[in-house]
């Protein structure tokens, strides 16, 4: 898919303890930050496999991590499509491309700085190095059979080598006499061989090569500054690489063409632009599709006959075209089939899935393609599917499931989700996403948080959205409503309503998200006095100026890179002065009477009304953030701050950027934004004691003290007698007994059973499997709950916790008083029957162990325990005269030294 937008699919593994926790349904900022996603999709040449790129957080790099996998799309195994990882390691893998021959995957890599050609064999083995490039290598495409296009630069000059050698790294915001030009090159695989292909005086911004090898069109920059003021505007030009040859294209009449996409046949290609009242400064507009023709030099509009435009892009389809047009909150899929110089517009069915069905990937058959269907309630799916065209519409089947990622979040509860409608500035229909509490009961009010979309150009769409930014079922899973709405100058919507806010910034927006939560309130739905509201850089900016002009709204804000002052603005955001001059109309100093500046720069930059609020608002902000420069957050938490009148906190990530790429930063700011809905909205916070560590000793003793009853025995009293205590391993999970099933409990079942007053709150040994099972049918009858002894597979998992421990607890090996060898076992036992009393201790006596979410005593020592199983060996665990050996997998003991736990359904 050629996207207008980047799309966001953010994904990850969820570690448990096996066979022993059931997973929780409950969602953990973790969750939302380990969520993996695929990438690259490339069919192999035949169509019978496929390469991608699998990236997921790594929280030792504390980045993302990207690594090859091969799906065999001919093979299957337990019903999935047979996949094998291709890379693994501490670097990051990514562009992969089939041979022609399908046999060998070429690919690029982190490692060593990233100036290498990696390769594989589809077959299996390691990757080995094809050649390494010195100036780095970058953007690989096919051009032919047997060379590689890439992108790359002709190394470092004397001006630079002079800098260098001086070790000074100043930086030159403007040097355009070393405007430094990146340009394409050759790689010729059999014979190693490097070819200049461009020329070019600037740096490269995008290119395109014909699949056959002969055509290539690029995208040059030709400013430093061009991202800030929109000028000059790119130069393109269309090389014919059999004879060296170039021209220059689209030299007028097009804003920022782009998205080139050649025809199977090699005789034009596909490109998006935009249109926009004020191309001047690329101004946000509606995009549309054209065609070059390489043979007449010429561009035709694509008749993709749709108001909005496009929405999510386009794919070939050896010269046909499927395009993703703009419909509000969701895309719809349009195939255009190409005749000569003329398309004829066919609709795609997709049947249930319409709308939210995204193309990531077309094979080499122009028929074979994988999608992803994805809603707001259900997380993305990869589908595998075969077109099949029809004479008046492209029918898209359901498939089968190709990729399989996050499966962990199969068990999570999922908001219910819809697409509301509702009137909003000017009397238009505005919509938006809104997202149901997980235990929503109709009738009954509920808090609502307001998360709103950034660009302003964005757009919340019906499809998967959780990420640091917007973790809507974290929210739902607290009892809160969440509410995305998409307000004038969305984009998806059509040139009109994109640029209705141009000249009226906030005006219509602010409007719109009111008129969205009074609706909800109307509803009965929201409870008007529990309500907050959060954003992500424009979204901050609406976010903040809506607890300004609405100042009892609002119990709690989260805005995050956001602007407050836009006089500083225009100077310091990387776009200020494009971004600026078309949504303000001009520059502060634009006008003589100071109309602009006075109307617009001042009294439209909250910072000077901020004595109006009284919201708490925590501020986030990246500390290399050029797009909403970090001192934009100073300036509003100093207001806040000197004002006194709202709580404020501030928080900037070191060497951030607009977007959090560092895994403990995204967590931090989930977890901090939490707290503050916590605090302020929720009414569930509870201050932290920040001296007092989790693990620690004196953590272990107030959870020992904690499970005494008040005459001092561990259990819970329940109608009067003494029974376990258990904790779940997860949320609403199987729980297990804290500790080993106590003499004092045991007793309250058998009235003949006896043991010295000082030994109550010791394990209960010595007593048959049978006796043990006895005294669970008991605990049964006795409370009207399930219990039962852990059965084998189970015992196999507390097993694994309990040899992890068992060097330290009580065990031969604590007895023996130094470290004991196998060799001194038998000899050592000798003594032990000179002993007259036990080697038990009380429970508890040691440090407990994570079983899942559950604190768990004894697991490593003092006595064993039985399980349901019928192996040999009914017991697991280790006993005060178990010799703990890392070479030997059962333990020894004895039934004197033989006790249980319970498990609790």
């Amino acid at each position: 898919m050629k996207f207008l937008h980047s799309l966001l699919c953010i994904g990850f593994l969820l570690l448990s303890v096996h066979n022993v926790a059931a997973q929780t349904n409950e969602w953990t900022v973790e969750d939302v930050i380990n969520q993996a996603r695929a990438s690259s999709l490339t069919f192999s040449p035949d169509g019978n496999a496929m390469v991608w790129v699998k990236s997921q957080p790594d929280k030792e790099k504390d980045a993302s991590q990207s690594d090859l996998y091969l799906t065999h799309l001919d093979k299957r195994e337990n019903g999935d499509y047979k996949t094998v990882q291709l890379t693994r390691g501490n670097e990051s893998d990514y562009s992969p491309l089939f041979s022609t021959d399908g046999e060998t995957i070429y690919f690029l890599s982190s490692r060593d700085e990233g100036k290498k050609l990696w390769a594989m064999s589809t077959l299996g083995g390691e990757p080995y190095e094809v050649h390494e490039f010195e100036t780095g290598i970058s953007n690989i495409q096919w051009m032919g059979k047997q060379n590689l296009a890439f992108e790359s630069n002709e190394g470092k000059t004397l001006y630079e080598q002079k800098y260098e050698e001086m070790k000074d790294n100043t930086v030159v915001v403007e040097d355009t006499a070393h405007f430094k030009a990146s340009r394409i090159y050759s790689f010729d695989l059999q014979e190693k061989d490097i070819q200049r292909l461009t020329d070019n005086e600037y740096p490269v911004g995008e290119y395109e090569v014909s699949e056959d090898g002969q055509w290539m069109v690029t995208s040059h920059i030709m400013s430093p500054s061009y991202a800030a003021d929109a000028n000059p505007k790119p130069n393109y030009y269309l090389w014919n690489l059999e004879d060296g040859t170039k021209q220059q294209i689209l030299k007028s009449g097009y804003q920022t063409p782009g998205n080139f996409e050649f025809t199977a046949d090699g005789n034009g290609f596909y490109f998006v632009s935009v249109i926009s009242s004020d191309p001047e400064w690329n101004g946000a507009g509606k995009s549309v599709l054209h065609y070059y023709s390489v043979k007449n030099n010429s561009v035709s509009d694509v008749p993709i006959d749709w108001e909005w435009g496009l929405g999510g892009g386009f794919d070939v389809f050896g010269n046909d075209v499927m395009v993703s047009l703009a419909n509000g909150p969701t895309r719809k899929l349009a195939y255009l089939e190409k005749n000569g110089t003329n398309w004829r517009k066919k609709s795609v069915d997709a049947g249930d899935m319409d709308e939210h069905v995204t193309v990531t990937a077309v094979g080499e058959d122009h028929r074979k393609l994988v999608y992803v269907y994805s809603t707001a309630s259900l997380p993305p799916q990869y589908r595998l599917a075969e077109l099949n065209e029809k004479r008046r519409s492209v029918e898209i089947p359901e498939g089968n499931e190709v990729i399989k990622l996050n499966e962990y979040l199969d068990k999570k509860k999922k908001a219910k989700t819809e697409v509301v409608r509702w009137t909003g500035a000017m009397d238009e229909e505005v919509n938006g996403i809104l997202y149901y509490p997980h235990d929503y009961e109709e009738g009954k009010k509920y808090p609502l948080v307001v998360t709103i979309h950034g660009g302003p150009s964005g757009v919340d769409l019906d499809q998967w959205n959780e990420s640091w930014t917007d973790f809507n079922n974290i929210m739902a899973q607290k009892g809160a409503f969440v509410l995305q709405p998409n307000y004038h100058g969305s984009g998806n919507h059509g040139q009109e309503f994109v640029e209705s806010i141009k000249g009226h910034y906030y005006e219509y927006e602010l409007p719109d998200v009111v008129s969205g939560v009074e609706m909800l309130v109307d509803q009965g739905k929201v409870d008007p006095d529990s309500m907050g509201v959060k954003g992500w850089s424009n979204g901050a900016i609406i976010t903040t100026m809506l607890t300004v002009k609405h100042p009892d709204m609002f119990k709690v804000a989260a805005p995050g890179a956001g602007d407050v002052n836009w006089t500083s603005d225009y100077g310091t955001c990387s776009f200020g002065v494009s971004f600026d001059q078309s949504y303000f109309g001009g520059a502060p100093w634009d006008d003589t009477n100071g109309k602009i500046f006075n109307e617009t720069y001042v009294q439209k930059s909250p910072l000077f009304e901020m004595e109006k609020i009284k919201t708490p608002t925590i501020i986030f902000h990246g500390s290399e953030d050029r797009a909403v420069p970090r001192d934009q957050g100073w300036e509003y938490y100093r207001a806040l701050q000197q004002i006194d009148q709202a709580p404020v906190r501030f928080l900037w990530f070191p060497g951030q950027p607009h977007g959090l790429q560092k895994i403990t930063h995204q967590t931090r700011k989930m977890k901090e934004e939490i707290r503050w809905f916590d605090k302020y909205l929720f009414g569930t916070y509870k201050k932290e004691n920040e001296a007092f560590k989790k693990e620690s000793p004196i953590a272990d003793l107030l959870t020992k003290d904690k499970a005494q009853t008040d005459t001092g025995l561990f259990g819970v009293m329940k109608d009067g007698v003494l029974i376990p205590e258990t904790v779940s391993m997860k949320k609403d999970s199987t729980a297990i007994g804290r500790f080993e099933v106590t003499n004092a409990q045991y007793a309250a079942f058998d009235d003949n059973y006896s043991y010295a007053d000082v030994r109550a709150n010791y394990p209960v040994t010595g007593i048959s499997k049978e006796n043990a099972e006895q005294y669970i049918q008991w605990l049964n009858n006795q409370t009207n709950e399930k219990y039962r002894l852990p059965n084998a597979e189970e015992a196999e998992s507390l097993n694994k916790q309990a040899r992890k421990v068992a060097t330290s607890e009580n065990t031969l090996n604590y007895w023996a008083g130094y470290d004991i060898t196998y060799d001194d076992v038998a000899e050592f036992r000798k003594k032990l029957d000179e002993l007259d009393h036990s080697m038990l201790k009380e429970v508890g006596s040691y440090k407990a162990v994570k079983v899942g979410e559950a604190e768990v005593y004894d697991l490593g020592g003092n006595a064993a325990e039985w399980h349901s199983g019928s192996t040999q060996n009914n017991t697991y665990g280790y006993s005060a005269v178990s010799y703990v050996d890392e070479r030997s997998e059962t333990p020894q003991t004895s039934i004197r030294y033989t006790g249980f736990r319970v498990i609790k359904e």
